[in-house]
């Protein structure tokens, strides 16, 4: 791997820069599938490392971290290893809605991921900073049209401080929030990407010269405080679930000893010191012109945007079990220290907190999503993938999800197989890169259920069931885990069939369990047996049963949208020649220049007439003339 007749340079399969919850699950990825992956971090002491809120998963989030799982990634199981609290949110609305939710304890965490890395085999960890991008131009003057890309350049590796390079002939950027990237504490701002690191230039850079658009968002955290010096006696006690849910499918069961969070809420003497001083706010002095994530506003934020509102809700989460560092979720700040200060002064049980971590804001670089494939390889860089926040996503688990898939693609290319591209209907993973190469984004992007139309479908207990198959086929995933699947789903038909062919007053016990008021009780005391049928069996089950009718109609549309997928759209399609379509149209399929129908179908503005003018041309009917053809 070593030559030295041209300076140092290093020959690897696949190059992994950054090493967060995307680029770990990237290199992951990468080196499961044969790969020999490198995965270069300018600080190995950071792999995996939470740097704002210390939970995983969440509404919508937690369906990812159960997706990621069922293809083979490391965040389920690093959960379930170092958790201190579990909670199923949602339980009192549908299964579609349930989402799982723990807080982690942030040291042993980030320590899970770096031992899983370390010990993954064609994996090599290395503590470098990259500088340059290398890059090429392939003798033919572009990437074959085959592969539905018309790149000018193709990677072929990085180049680190020091002049050292890195070669491979693929690369993965998942740079997190350090491009280019600036802190703001009031009127303080200091170069760098999390508190007490620094900030990359260089990529930023090579980026650019390449023709990438580059654009800027903001993100931010709240303070840390000092939990010996917290009032409890004030505050709502929220404990977690009696039993608690693994996020892993190869997690059998949790015994854990759960550690509580607590309540607080904000309060109109609060508003009134923030509405007071936020002429000292970046956001609101313009010394801040990025957008935020308007679904994890600062405070500040939701005291401007919510100026009817009273109180603000405040969760007390601690960061873990050898520390008594807690994390102020609700109070994400970038106004001054003084400021940071007085506001606890005036929260009920914070009155004499300390602030260990005072919050800022930060501003980084991104590259519009619209510039990557569906497979997230960059349309204009053959063999370059963008993963995490550089495609303008905001969360642990949507970066996570990104890094898996762009770390499997990039193996997968190598070895001249297929990409993984999920369906809106397969995942939530799918929902996500789908919603990022076709319609962009305008604000960091952030992952609720509400985004997917077929989150019936979706639930987090059956993702094994819709993604492991996937995974195995492709090799992402071992025997071990699809055995269990196997035995899981054996089950599932063995407990089904039985209660199709076992009648009571002449309805079948299936028929009797999809009423509204049946419950799995009902059908034990008939079937005694049944009664040690593995809980997360009965429980696909039963969601089988009571929403069969629902799946079905949703099935039509997605059957729909299947034949729109199946109907290509030729990468060398030139859509200005497409005299027709409206000028509008022209543009944005340009753009995004969408791999099928069903993709064109979603991107903002291309309307139902578009669609189907398009499909007309492609079927070879009108009399639409084409530039070059």
């Amino acid at each position: 791997m070593l030559n030295s007749m041209v300076g140092t340079q290093y020959q690897y399969d696949v190059i992994v820069v950054g090493a967060g919850h995307a680029g770990a699950e990237a290199a992951l990825a990468a080196a499961r599938l044969g790969a020999r992956t490198v995965l270069l971090t300018t600080n190995c002491d950071t792999v995996g490392q939470m740097s704002c809120n210390p939970a995983i998963g969440g509404v919508g989030k937690g369906q990812i971290v159960r997706e990621i799982d069922a293809l083979g990634g490391a965040m389920g199981r690093a959960i379930d290893a170092t958790g201190i609290q579990f909670r199923m949110l949602n339980q009192s609305k549908g299964p579609a809605m349930h989402s799982p939710r723990a807080q982690a304890d942030k040291k042993a965490y980030q320590q899970e991921v770096k031992r899983i890395v370390e010990e993954q085999p064609n994996l090599t960890l290395r503590q470098e900073v990259v500088e340059d991008l290398i890059v090429e131009i392939p003798e033919c003057g572009m990437r074959n049209a085959e592969c539905g890309i018309s790149a000018s350049h193709c990677v072929t590796g990085v180049r680190v401080r020091g002049g050292v390079e890195y070669l491979a002939r693929a690369v993965v950027l998942t740079t997190g929030t350090f491009l280019q990237a600036l802190m703001h504490t009031g009127e303080v701002q200091t170069p760098g990407g999390r508190a007490g690191e620094g900030t990359s230039a260089g990529i930023s850079g090579a980026l650019a010269r390449l023709g990438f658009q580059l654009e800027r968002f903001k993100t931010g955290t709240p303070p840390r405080l000092n939990g010996r010096t917290i009032d409890y006696d004030q505050l709502e006690l929220q404990p977690g679930d009696e039993r608690p849910e693994p996020f892993s499918f190869l997690t059998d069961s949790l015994t854990v000893d759960q550690l509580p969070c607590y309540i607080t809420y904000t309060n109109p003497a609060v508003h009134d010191l923030i509405r007071a001083n936020l002429h000292r706010a970046p956001m609101y002095s313009g010394q801040i012109q990025s957008s935020g994530p308007r679904y994890c506003p600062s405070v500040e934020d939701k005291i401007v945007r919510f100026a009817d509102k009273e109180r603000h809700q405040v969760f007390l989460e601690p960061e873990g079990r050898q520390t008594r560092e807690v994390y102020v979720n609700g109070l994400s700040t970038s106004l001054p220290r003084d400021v940071q200060d007085a506001i606890m002064r005036l929260v009920p049980g914070l009155e004499r907190a300390e602030i260990m971590r005072y919050g800022y804001a930060v501003e980084y670089d991104y590259a519009p999503p619209d510039q990557l494939q569906p497979s997230l390889e960059t349309k204009r860089v053959a063999g370059l993938y963008f993963a995490g926040q550089i495609n303008g996503t905001t969360g642990y688990e949507e970066a996570a999800a990104q890094g898996l898939l762009a770390g499997a693609n990039a193996a997968l290319a190598l070895l001249g197989r297929e990409p993984i591209v999920l369906g809106r209907d397969q995942a939530y993973v799918g929902v996500l890169v789908d919603d990022l190469v076709t319609c962009g984004v305008d604000e960091p992007y952030r992952m609720f259920t509400s985004r997917a139309e077929y989150r019936l479908l979706l639930r987090h207990d059956n993702a094994d069931r819709r993604l492991t198959p996937l995974a195995q086929e492709r090799g992402l995933v071992g025997a071990e885990r699809g055995g269990r699947l196997e035995q899981k789903l054996a089950q599932i038909e063995w407990v089904s069939a039985l209660l199709e062919a076992t009648f009571v007053d002449g309805a079948s016990l299936a028929k009797v369990l999809r009423r509204p008021e049946a419950a799995w009780a009902d059908v034990v005391a008939r079937l005694p047996d049944l009664a040690r049928v593995d809980a997360d069996v009965v429980q696909q089950v039963i969601h089988d049963l009571k929403y069969a009718g629902y799946v079905a109609r949703q099935q039509v549309d997605i059957d729909r949208q299947t034949r729109l997928a199946q109907k290509r759209i030729p990468a060398s399609l030139s859509y200005g020649g497409l005299v027709h379509l409206r000028a509008e149209a022209r543009e944005k399929l340009s753009r995004v220049r969408p791999t099928n129908l069903a993709q064109a179908s979603r991107i903002s503005g291309i309307t139902p007439a578009d669609v189907a003018l398009l499909m007309v041309h492609l079927e070879g009917k009108g009399k639409t003339t084409v530039a070059g053809e």
